[in-house]
C-alpha cells in the first residue's frame, strides 16, 4: 500500500512537471479510460447526469465557503453567474412544470446556491476594478439564445411556450462560460480560492457527456428518436460539444496561469 502511494505521488509530481499540451493529453487519455470504466460499472446512464449536477452543487458550495474566508472574488465573473442563475431558473421552470423529478430538486439547489454567490460578489466581496473588467454584455448571449429558441425548440406534446423556455435554457447554458472566458483572459489573474469550482466544473462536464457518450453507444439511432424529431436533436448535440468546449478552455486558461504563476510568481 505505502508503494503504490509513493508511486502515484511520484506520478502527480511528474505531471505537475509537465506542458499544458502534455496535461491536456494526459487528461484526455484518462477521459478514455474513465469512459471505459463507466460503461463497465453503471447501469442506468441517468445516474451519471444527477452525479453531474450533484458534483457542481458541492463546488458552488465549496466556492462560496471560499470567498466568504478570502473575502475576494477576483477573477470570477459576476456576469457568468448571472447567465448561470437564469438558464438555470429557465430551467427548473420547465422542469417543474413538464416533468418534476429529481434533477427539479437538484436545479433548484444549484439555483439558489449560484443566488447566493451573485449576493455575495455584488454586496460584499466585488473589488471596483472588476467591474471595469467583466464588460460583457448579457444581452449578446441572452437575445440570439431566445430568438433561434423560437425558431427550433424539442417537439414533445408539452405547451410550446416550455418547449421555447426549455430550448433557450439549452442554448444558454451552452454560452454561458464566454464572460469568465472573457474575463480570465483580460485580467490574467490565478486565484487559488477557485481551483476546486474550476475541477467541479470540469467533472460535471464530464459526468454530463459521458452519460450522454454512453447512451448514444447503447442505443445509437434510437436516441436522436426520443430526443425528437427536426433540428433539435442535431442542436442539443451541438450545444453539448460548444459548452465542453468551453468549459475545457477555462479549464486549460486556468491551468496555463496556474503553471505561469508557480514558475514565475
Amino acid at each position: 500500500m505505502r508503494g503504490l502511494k509513493l508511486l502515484l505521488n511520484a506520478h502527480a509530481h511528474w505531471e505537475r512537471r509537465q506542458s499544458v499540451k502534455v496535461k491536456a493529453f494526459l487528461m484526455a487519455t484518462k477521459g478514455v479510460i474513465a469512459l471505459v470504466f463507466l460503461h463497465c460499472i453503471v447501469f442506468d446512464y441517468d445516474d451519471l447526469f444527477v452525479t453531474a449536477e450533484a458534483n457542481h452543487i458541492v463546488g458552488i458550495a465549496v466556492l462560496i465557503y471560499k470567498l466568504s474566508k478570502e473575502q475576494t472574488c477576483v477573477g470570477l465573473s459576476l456576469k457568468f453567474q448571472k447567465l448561470t442563475a437564469l438558464f438555470l431558473a429557465v430551467r427548473f421552470y420547465c422542469s417543474v412544470v413538464m416533468e418534476f423529478d429529481i434533477h427539479s430538486v437538484l436545479d433548484f439547489a444549484m439555483l439558489v446556491a449560484t443566488l447566493w454567490v451573485i449576493y455575495m460578489m455584488r454586496f460584499k466581496l466585488e473589488p471596483v476594478d472588476m467591474k471595469r473588467k467583466d464588460n460583457f454584455r448579457i444581452q449578446y448571449a441572452v437575445v440570439p439564445c431566445f430568438i433561434l429558441a423560437l425558431a427550433i425548440y424539442p417537439s414533445s406534446s408539452h405547451h410550446i411556450l416550455n418547449r421555447v423556455f426549455w430550448a433557450f435554457s439549452v442554448y444558454l447554458e451552452a454560452v454561458s462560460m464566454l464572460p469568465q472566458l472573457r474575463l480570465i483572459r483580460k485580467t490574467k489573474i490565478v486565484e487559488p480560492f477557485m481551483d476546486y469550482y474550476v475541477f467541479s466544473l470540469v467533472a460535471a462536464k464530464f459526468l454530463n457527456c459521458a452519460h450522454w457518450i454512453l447512451k448514444v453507444f447503447d442505443a445509437r439511432e434510437h436516441l436522436l428518436t426520443t430526443l425528437g424529431h427536426g433540428a433539435w436533436p442535431s442542436m442539443v448535440l451541438l450545444c453539448e460539444i460548444l459548452h465542453t468546449i468551453f468549459i475545457a478552455k477555462f479549464y486549460f486558461l486556468y491551468l496555463k496561469r496556474q503553471v505561469k504563476h508557480q514558475y514565475y510568481g
